[in-house]
């Protein structure tokens, strides 16, 4: 614990609020995020997905979504130091959001956004294992490569989960003390926004990774609810139509 802390930055500034999102994120074509080489005995694809360990059911892990919307984000509003890595500012929106790693102590923050992983939804599971899919929880796209020197054909079989896949996804924003809250909660939209109109994962580019949020709740709790063991509230900010 003490490792990671040094590794990612100290969070500055008693915590005031955890806003909570959370909601479904659907896939709206086929989706890759790359597994280990492990996950080649499934069906021997040359790219297979990430699984869960114990369920064998695909997910999408909290680190693929958060370093696609920290990336995008940095991308929009031009945060990058000189020699293009990410911005150490800690007052940028995307070093505010999910940290910074600068050699600085001073500049160093934790991120202030916790992504979980998103598991695929009970409705989703049961769909899939009724189909006929090629392998548990997915399809097979074979792919041709073509060499341009030889014009040989190289055929490779792609995992992907499904088009209309849903996961359940949750995230949380930390706001501390002095922090400008709206200027926060409208970065993680942006991000997600962002993120609607790119894509996730593996082969983005040849169609693979569209997918669309859905946010369903947005609660909130402050020192006092924890304090006195309450239960989460709504969150008076307004979603986005494009998130709903």
């Amino acid at each position: 614990m003490v490792e990671e802390i040094k590794k990612e930055g100290k969070m500055k500034g008693k915590i005031e609020k955890k806003i909570f999102i959370r909601g479904k994120i659907e896939s709206l074509t086929g989706l890759h995020i790359g597994g280990t080489s492990s996950s080649m005995e499934i069906g021997g694809t040359d790219k297979p997905v990430i699984r869960d360990s114990i369920t064998n059911v695909p997910y999408i892990p909290g680190s693929s979504l958060k370093g696609k919307m920290r990336s995008l984000l940095e991308k929009l509003k031009n945060e990058f130091e000189p020699d293009g890595g990410p911005s150490e500012d800690p007052e940028s929106l995307s070093g505010q959001l999910f940290g910074t790693a600068s050699k600085d102590s001073d500049k160093k923050i934790a991120s202030r956004v916790i992504v979980r992983d998103a598991y695929m939804d009970e409705e989703s599971v049961k769909l899939l294992e009724a189909a006929d899919t090629d392998l548990p929880y997915t399809e097979i796209k074979t792919e041709v490569s073509i060499d341009r020197i030889t014009s040989e054909a190289n055929p490779r079989q792609m995992e992907r989960v499904p088009a209309g896949a849903k996961f359940d996804f949750e995230l949380i924003l930390n706001i501390l003390e002095g922090d400008k809250e709206e200027r926060l909660i409208n970065g993680v939209f942006q991000a997600m926004s962002l993120l609607q109109d790119d894509y996730l994962g593996g082969f983005g580019s040849r169609g693979y990774g569209k997918v669309k949020f859905h946010i369903r709740t947005l609660t909130y709790k402050t020192k006092n609810e924890y304090e006195n063991h309450e239960v989460e509230k709504p969150y008076g900010f307004n979603i986005p139509e494009n998130l709903k």
